[in-house]
């Protein structure tokens, strides 16, 4: 039935078509027509749809063979090529995302200088770390190396081989070329471009043809005739095949049979090698990039051009790459200032040709100078956690993921999976000599030194070749030359022994010491030993004969009466390995809590200037003797989960079991060492330890031990007070520190605000001496009114909060019962906030101590806060000394702080308003000179001065008994001495 209505509905419709185009002339009348046959036909039309949606497509008019509706053009593949690639080739690692902006490779991406090389000169490298003058004619570009030239002939593309150090920027390199190409602003020349990793390619075991090889990952190209090798399309083709070292190419005709069709299948090396031949597709052209150490796989003649990328060799690439970097990352314009002079100060480090502008040379270590100083100074609270552990360790993970050692030239031996990462490699011969290092002290390593302890117990062939793969491929990452040393050679070197080397980033030396001690090769041979008896034994089972032919390979026969409970001995070697896992977690603490290390900057402090250099005055004579306080901080966040699980890519595996005995005997080396008092140095370095741990459980145990913080002259950043509340906020709610003090940290308002958490904590919280304006007192009367909050004592001496800060903190005293001292010393409190302060000061009847002295206050408003004090039901004491008022106010303050009849209203309160009383000395004037002592370096030394010269002219010395006459001849000596020299008490006396 379905069938029929269908042809009846075609009959009508041609039917009625040559009638309409007869009597239809003019295009408008005929359209006119048109919409009105479309409107008779229209309950035809859902007839002629299938369920299936079969397109039914009417012819015009006119023009019998057009059809009403015009079927899509195919899409063009190289355009869906392109936008893939793009979206592919755009996407950024996970730890690019840590600077914090939307980043693209083009506003990143700075060029390193590429030199053309001939064939005889391919193996000469670059004067390492920094090339003087590059003549121009030298420096290339990708794109200029496919131009036609000598080494090109008619109808065969070129084959360029591009090759550097690890490091270099070699995949940097191919990803912004290919970027570039999608963007048609690069060449312009081949219509498509075949990126391929070689490691994949060396993974693929089944055969394909090329063309398959291509569909396989670009679907979209899956037959494109420009594959076909037919005539010379393939000519505007460019294969893009990057690490070649990966694969193991054989360019012998015995080994490698000859295919020069695209549809023949083959493995992928064959297909590979017959493209670099010329045989596969002779018109197409080919990228390669490779290391140095690969560069004699692909035989010169198959090679029309070398190309050797060579870094940044100049101190403006690195600016550059710094300012892209840096620059972008926010749109703040306080955040950009900041920004910009860290780039001045890098910049000025790196023209002075320092250690930083040699370990720049390599574009890998300007992204690990950026994301540190990133991390160091834009530290966001509401970013995702970082540590600078974890900063290193993503460094390595994108040098190092999935790279393997390879046996060098002419060697196809592959070894085990297990002994084949390159990362353990570095652990076990960089990493070791890192640690004998720490061990003694020692940054820099003689030629001698770096041969022995790098490959100095090498004995196979294989061992031997892998060594010179390394020496060539890897060791220049991470030792460069020793520039300070050439500059102040020590006395102890010898001439034969001057050129010297270091770590290319001092802390590198520092983690891969750390790295080589928790991933446990630093073992003894004993401890070596029990293992393998340990994992033999639990092989062997129960059975005795089994057993003892295990341990005749371990232990000679003869002895075998030493070890009668040798069925015990797994056990002894866990106690073994506990006691070594207890001695890492020894030497952490020890590392820590360093005597000698003890009046150094903190670590974040170090580290920054390792970045930024020195600037001033510069030391004469150079000293490689440094702390290493990083080293045991490194230990703590490599022991952290993240950490371990990027490690476990890098094939660097440490235990959970591991992680746990450290743990345990820290806690306690931790607990014991915090006993004694510590300098606010070191305690910020312990701080750090426990962040970069990133174990609340521990912070938490560690903490309970803690009852003060005194943190006072440390410079505190950003990262510093995110630092402490992550900390402190791992301490559960009914933890309280009796004291923290951030007095001369430099805090801003923000740093207050990112402290916030850590306030709660605090009984007392002493913010002297750190310039917090009026806005600042908006957090903190959030603070005191916040119900978690159990503050005390509030110390706001030196801060110009002024009138409006004061009237700010002056609305908590409603809602906030728990503070009993509030100092607003020098604060610029003046008469007007003063009278408001004495009008609200009975809604809060917890205040006992109140401090406003040295401010401007006169002798009204010091009346009416003295009258509101004795008014007060618990303060007993207030400072007003130090504050412009007369000897009238100042005597007439003492009399309203007594009560004026033994009836009458009011409480006795003790004013502090001057060292003197008339002609004598006060009863209270040791409090006051003692705070105009430990104060006076600071404060305007005219009107400390004058305070102390009326105490000379008035004070009557003999009358006083004479231990008190002489505590206060010492402290009157003191604080002159502090604020003016050239005054001495002696003549007083």
């Amino acid at each position: 039935m379905w069938l029929t209505v269908e042809c009846f509905s075609y009959c009508i419709l041609y039917l009625l078509l040559p009638v309409y185009h007869r009597n239809v002339t003019s295009s408008s009348s005929r359209h006119a027509q048109m919409t009105h046959l479309a409107r008779l036909l229209s309950p035809v039309f859902p007839l002629l749809r299938w369920k299936r949606k079969i397109k039914v497509c009417l012819p015009t008019v006119g023009v019998y063979s057009r059809s009403f509706c015009s079927t899509p053009s195919e899409p063009d593949p190289i355009g869906i090529h392109k936008r893939k690639l793009f979206l592919w080739f755009s996407h950024l690692p996970q730890e690019e995302k840590q600077f914090g902006g939307v980043f693209s490779p083009e506003t990143m991406h700075v060029d390193p200088l590429i030199l053309e090389r001939k064939a005889t000169e391919k193996g000469e490298l670059m004067s390492y770390p920094l090339q003087a003058h590059v003549p121009k004619r030298l420096a290339v570009t990708v794109e200029q190396l496919f131009e036609p030239g000598n080494s090109w002939t008619e109808g065969r593309g070129l084959n360029v081989l591009l090759y550097g150090a690890v490091g270099t920027g070699k995949s940097t390199v191919v990803r912004k070329l290919v970027l570039d190409w999608c963007a048609g602003s690069t060449l312009t020349d081949f219509k498509l471009l075949l990126p391929f990793s070689c490691e994949d390619l060396s993974k693929l075991s089944s055969v394909a043809s090329l063309r398959d090889l291509v569909s396989r990952k670009y679907l979209h190209l899956r037959r494109h005739p420009l594959l076909s090798g037919e005539g010379d399309h393939a000519k505007d083709v460019l294969f893009l095949f990057n690490g070649m070292e990966k694969m193991q190419l054989d360019f012998r005709i015995g080994s490698t049979e000859l295919c020069s069709d695209p549809n023949e299948p083959l493995t992928t090396h064959v297909l590979v090698v017959n493209l670099l031949r010329k045989y596969l597709l002779p018109e197409a052209s080919i990228l390669v990039t490779t290391r140095l150490s690969a560069l004699d796989r692909i035989p010169p003649k198959y090679v029309s051009r070398y190309a050797q990328i060579c870094g940044f060799n100049d101190p403006d690439r690195q600016r550059a790459y710094f300012t892209g970097r840096l620059l972008q990352g926010s749109s703040d314009t306080e955040h950009n200032q900041e920004a910009q002079a860290l780039v001045e100060l890098l910049y000025l480090n790196l023209q002075r040709e320092s250690q930083l502008a040699a370990a720049c040379f390599l574009p890998s270590y300007c992204w690990l100078t950026c994301a540190t100083l990133h991390f160091l100074h834009f530290t966001d609270s509401k970013a995702p956690i970082q540590t600078l552990t974890g900063i290193y360790t993503s460094f390595l993970r994108l040098n190092f993921g999935g790279e393997v050692l390879g046996s060098g030239v002419g060697s196809n031996v592959l070894v085990q999976e297990h002994q084949n990462s390159l990362m353990l490699y570095v652990v076990r011969t960089v990493g070791k000599l890192a640690f004998d290092g720490v061990s003694h002290k020692r940054t820099s390593f003689s030629e001698k030194e770096l041969e022995q302890w790098i490959g100095g117990e090498t004995k196979t062939d294989e061992e031997l070749r892998q060594l010179a793969v390394f020496w060539t491929d890897v060791l220049d990452f991470f030792m460069a030359p020793c520039i300070e040393s050439s500059k102040h050679l020590l006395k102890d070197f010898s001439e034969a022994d001057n050129r010297r080397y270091v770590f290319a980033v001092p802390a590198m030396q520092e983690y891969l010491a750390a790295l080589y001690v928790v991933l446990g090769e630093n073992k003894s041979a004993l401890e070596k030993l029990s293992k393998q008896v340990s994992v033999a034994i639990g092989q062997a089972g129960e059975d005795v004969s089994a057993l003892v032919a295990v341990l005749s390979k371990f232990v000679p026969l003869r002895i075998f009466a030493i070890f009668k409970l040798l069925k015990f001995f797994p056990k002894l070697y866990d106690k073994i390995s506990s006691r070594n896992k207890g001695s890492i977690a020894k030497t952490m603490a020890a590392e820590m809590f360093r005597t000698e290390d003890s009046y150094n900057e903190d670590i974040l402090d170090q580290v920054e200037k390792s970045l930024l250099g020195v600037h001033g005055p510069q030391p004469q004579q150079y000293s490689e003797a440094q702390p290493f306080e990083l080293y045991p901080i490194f230990m703590g966040g490599l022991l952290h989960y993240r950490n371990r699980v990027i490690l476990e890519q890098l094939h660097c595996n440490i235990q959970s079991t591991t992680v746990v005995q450290i743990t345990r005997a820290l806690r306690k080396y931790l607990v014991r060492e915090l006993s004694k008092p510590q300098p606010p140095e070191e305690l910020m370095d312990l701080l750090v330890l426990l962040y970069e741990f990133q174990n609340p459980r521990l912070s938490a145990e560690v903490l309970a031990s803690i009852r003060s913080i005194r943190l006072t002259n440390v410079r505190m950043t950003p990262l510093k007070c995110f630092v402490l509340s992550s900390v402190l906020s791992c301490a559960p709610p009914s933890y309280y520190l009796q004291e923290l003090d951030l007095s001369s940290c430099l805090l801003t308002r923000d740093m207050l605000q990112m402290l916030h958490p850590a306030f709660k904590h605090a009984h007392y919280l002493n913010l002297q001496f750190n310039s917090l304006g009026s806005e600042s007192c908006i957090l903190l009367r959030d603070l005191l009114l916040d119900p978690k909050s159990s503050l005390k004592s509030l110390q706001l001496c030196d801060n110009p909060l002024l009138d409006a800060g004061a009237l700010t903190l002056l609305e908590a005293l409603p809602g906030n019962q728990s503070l009993t001292h509030l100092s607003l010393m020098h604060t610029g409190l003046g008469d007007p906030g003063t009278l408001q302060l004495s009008e609200k000061l009975h809604q809060n009847v917890g205040l006992q101590d109140l401090n406003v002295a040295y401010n401007n206050i006169g002798d009204n408003a010091a009346l009416a806060l003295v009258d509101a004090c004795r008014e007060h039901p618990n303060i007993h004491t207030v400072h007003l000394y130090l504050n412009p008022l007369s000897d009238v106010g100042k005597q007439s303050l003492y009399v309203r702080g007594v009560p004026q009849s033994v009836g009458g209203s009011g409480r006795r309160v003790k004013v502090l308003a001057s060292v003197t009383e008339g002609s004598d000395v006060s009863e209270d004037w040791h409090p006051i000179l003692s705070v105009i002592r430990e104060n006076a370096s600071s404060w305007d030394r005219d009107r400390v001065k004058q305070q102390l010269k009326v105490v000379k002219m008035q004070w009557n010395f003999q009358a006083l008994p004479s231990i008190q006459r002489k505590e206060l001849t010492i402290l009157l000596w003191s604080s002159l001495m502090i604020s003016n020299k050239t005054w001495c008490p002696d003549c007083a006396i």
